[in-house]
């Protein structure tokens, strides 16, 4: 993987548990809604597990927000 370019220096955030918690959602609430489990919602909350395109798709349709307002790249310095 290349050490240097634009992705190299940005990091993948989100804002789904803010989201979440705005529903009234728990992540099992929100992992059954999506198909998935409780643990993907967890890693993909903590920044553990980045979620395809599928999944980030999924998320901000069953959080009825855009999905540029779930996730965003911050620059790592």
């Amino acid at each position: 993987m290349p050490t240097d370019g634009f992705l190299a220096e940005r990091q993948l955030t989100n804002t789904i548990r803010e989201a979440r918690t705005r529903q009234g959602l728990t992540q099992a609430d929100l992992a059954i809604r999506l198909g998935v489990s409780r643990k993907t919602i967890n890693t993909v909350e903590n920044g553990v597990f980045v979620p395809s395109v599928v999944l980030a798709l999924g998320l901000a349709s069953v959080l009825d927000v855009r999905v540029e307002t779930l996730f965003a790249l911050r620059p790592t310095r």
